[in-house]
């Protein structure tokens, strides 16, 4: 297979894809799937017009995964329109089809993605900017999952933790985002909550209220990102906030500690605070403690490393920071933040931007660089 050709025809048969009327971020996943698709039958044969070859097929993928989304928002539609039965949860068979995405005879990570691809309608970039992998990696992974369940049964629904993740990722995204997809993720996970009695079911519930609550200080009105040290508070959702900590609550005295619960801690103790100056960031470095130790996670490690500048200077967080990866996504931004709070501006400027050129977003990525130029600006008065 002719891997040169397919990097010089992928630009084109996006761009046949995006004049026929497909969004560009959609029109790229459709001819990811294709390029995965040549990957296995080209070697064998090779068509006569590989451009009119991959047009055809990621017309088609863009076909069927237009008449998937618009099956499930229907069926999702109507069920919504029926009259709740008596006092019972209105429900549908969303839930559902997360447990049986989660297949047992796929790996808790190709089940998340393959389940956040074919439900809750992420793309492969989004699901690979989520797991900090490259797009052909995780388009990969997903076209192997899809391999694997096509010829079994689901009849073997997978297990809470993975379907937890998946809810866990499609609220992220819908956090930074589109607020129908974090309600969404919030309307599925009350369910599972009222159906079960996991503890980290409620741990995830509770994290998404106290995060969602502060939804409406998260932005100016120019859609300008405003950093949680200078939200206005009063604009928190209090009602959100009671609600994740009573279910948070509940969740920490079975005193079965899981890395949902350790993260809705943190949140409610930032939710506690009435300014930011009264937040308790040693108590939260003991809960960064408990997470780190759950999950090893080298993003609670970085928030870890601003937490410990919060509680014991920034000098401590730089420090904490130096034993890190550096290819860590916002690593910089952290460096940056950290140096400016030590005083040396130089080096915080430059780290700012150097953060902004690798944001995954645009509101980001002109955050940084506001930062960036108000540091510059002190300099040069």
């Amino acid at each position: 297979m002719d891997e040169l050709l397919l990097r010089e025809l992928t630009p084109a048969v996006i761009g046949v894809l995006v004049h026929r009327g497909v969004d560009f971020a959609t029109a790229e996943d459709a001819v990811q799937e294709a390029l995965i698709q040549a990957a296995t039958t080209w070697p064998d044969q090779q068509p006569a017009d590989p451009k009119g070859w991959l047009v055809t097929v990621a017309w088609r993928k863009f076909l069927d995964a237009h008449r998937s989304e618009a099956a499930r928002r229907e069926r999702e539609q109507r069920i919504e329109a029926e009259p709740a039965p008596g006092p019972a949860e209105t429900s549908d068979d969303t839930l559902q089809l997360y447990f049986l995405c989660s297949h047992p005879s796929l790996t808790p990570a190709s089940a998340v993605a393959l389940t956040l691809r074919a439900v809750g309608g992420l793309t492969t970039r989004q699901i690979a900017q989520a797991y900090l992998v490259p797009e052909a990696t995780m388009a990969q992974r997903i076209s192997r999952a899809k391999r694997t369940v096509s010829d079994v049964r689901f009849n073997q629904p997978g297990d809470v933790g993975t379907v937890l993740r998946v809810l866990y990722l499609v609220f992220n995204e819908g956090y930074s985002g589109d607020i129908d997809l974090a309600g969404e993720a919030i309307r599925l996970t009350r369910q599972l909550t009222a159906k079960t009695m996991h503890e980290e079911v409620a741990g995830l519930l509770a994290l998404m209220l106290l995060h969602h609550a502060r939804r409406p200080a998260r932005t100016a009105p120019d859609g300008s990102l405003v950093p949680l040290a200078e939200q206005d508070r009063s604009l928190w959702n209090t009602r959100l906030i009671a609600e994740g900590v009573d279910v948070l609550q509940a969740a920490l005295a079975r005193d079965r500690l899981g890395e949902f619960q350790a993260q809705a801690a943190i949140a409610a103790l930032h939710a506690d605070a009435q300014t930011a100056e009264e937040t308790d960031w040693v108590q939260i470095v003991e809960w960064y403690d408990e997470l780190v130790q759950l999950t090893n996670s080298p993003v609670a490690q970085l928030n870890r490393a601003v937490a410990v500048g919060e509680a014991d200077g920034p000098r401590a967080g730089l420090a904490v920071l130096a034993g890190l990866d550096p290819a860590l996504p916002r690593y910089a931004a952290v460096a940056a933040y950290l140096h400016e709070r030590d005083g040396d501006l130089a080096t915080a400027a430059r780290l700012y931007n150097e953060a902004a050129r690798s944001a995954t977003s645009l509101p980001e990525r002109e955050h940084l660089t506001r930062q960036a130029a108000r540091l510059n600006a002190q300099l040069h008065r």
